[in-house]
């Protein structure tokens, strides 16, 4: 990886409402690693913090932003890349003054690599706009004078030439003497001319050559226009960030005046959220007893069914054996109508005894006072 990091520090990480532009939104639920990275590929500082595998933080280095203590233990920054501000609540003042001197160092070295990339940048435009063209012209010069010499040459060698041939052909003295130093100059210039084609050809073939290194200046030199009409959007676009940055900074000043009440307001909430979590906690304890009570209402539902099971089975037996009972007492009715009958019958015997004992009583009586009174 090209990047790795530098300091790091735990906060509590806030962003800014981006429908009110005022208050501010929690992105974390507790106090996470915030963290400076440089990137040696692109040779950019970065401040990441994640928050298990979300990155909640991404916010790049620029020259042009500032870290801004808006009380002991918070401070923020605007990202105008991310379109966002970022807010960080930190445990203690040393570790926000630790965080913000952090802050201004990268910047400071953000700001230095950001002017050694537009040195660089600089460098390697200007010289192909510059010193070749210094080149071309003292190519076009030295051209020039080369020229002016060798178109000279040729002139000085034949306007000595031009009088001697137009004497010999008038005076009529020639002499053999004389016909030697004319052929002599005749050969002088045959070589001449011969060398004079030869720097021609040179002298053609590096102006070729000049034209070519002419079109890439010209290639060049737009490509370098081009930049620059870039460079000065690029500036204009920088300054509108700025000014969008200097009335942004002006309304967090404003915003900044309300931190007493914003701190008040987070105490009330910090109360409430306190109580929330006592009542919440109360809530799930009354939920475990009342899924115990269902757990055991289910148990005793279980039981009910068995014993109205077995009661339906009881009162099924239980009318059977009514209806035995009801056969019995039909059949002890019947045994008691059968033993009136017989203790009727019993009764009419033992009278009918009765009368006829008393007949034997009276017939041996009678006997008796017979046998005595034989």
């Amino acid at each position: 990886m090209g990047e790795q990091p530098i300091f790091s520090t735990r906060a509590h990480v806030f962003q800014i409402d981006p429908s009110t532009k005022k208050n501010w939104v929690p992105t974390s639920k507790h106090a996470v690693t915030v963290s400076y990275f440089f990137d040696n590929t692109r040779n950019v500082y970065r401040i990441i913090c994640l928050d298990g595998s979300k990155a909640i933080i991404n916010s790049t280095i620029t020259p042009n932003m500032t870290f801004t203590k808006t009380s002991q233990k918070f401070g923020q920054w605007a990202d105008s890349r991310a379109n966002t501000v970022y807010g960080l609540g930190f445990s203690s003042e040393s570790s926000l003054a630790k965080f913000a001197e952090k802050f201004a160092e990268f910047k400071e070295a953000a700001r230095l690599a950001k002017e050694k990339s537009q040195e660089k940048m600089e460098l390697t435009s200007t010289p192909s706009q510059h010193p070749q063209g210094g080149a071309v012209k003292r190519n076009v010069l030295s051209a020039n004078k080369p020229g002016k010499k060798k178109e000279s040459i040729p002139g000085d060698l034949l306007s000595p030439l031009t009088p001697e041939s137009i004497n010999g052909t008038d005076d009529g003295r020639v002499t053999p003497q004389h016909a030697e130093p004319r052929a002599e100059p005749s050969q002088n210039a045959l070589a001449f001319s011969h060398s004079s084609s030869n720097v021609n050809k040179h002298w053609e073939a590096e102006l070729a050559a000049l034209k070519g290194n002419n079109a890439k200046l010209t290639a060049a030199l737009l490509e370098s226009t081009a930049n620059v009409k870039q460079w000065k959007q690029q500036l204009a676009a920088y300054q509108e960030e700025a000014e969008r940055l200097h009335k942004r900074v002006t309304e967090l000043e404003c915003v900044s005046g309300q931190t007493t009440v914003i701190k008040s307001q987070k105490t009330e909430l910090n109360q409430t959220i306190e109580e929330l979590e006592s009542a919440l906690r109360a809530k799930e304890e009354e939920l475990e007893s009342l899924k115990e009570e269902v757990e055991s209402a289910n148990e005793f539902q279980f039981q009910k069914d068995s014993l109205t099971q077995k009661l339906q089975d009881t009162e099924s037996a239980n009318r059977a054996l009514e209806a035995r009972l009801g056969d019995l007492e039909q059949r002890m009715q019947s045994d008691q109508r059968e033993r009136d009958a017989f203790r009727e019958s019993l009764r009419s015997l033992l009278e009918l005894l009765d009368g006829k004992l008393f007949e034997l009583t009276e017939l041996r009586d009678a006997l008796g006072k017979l046998v005595e009174s034989s």
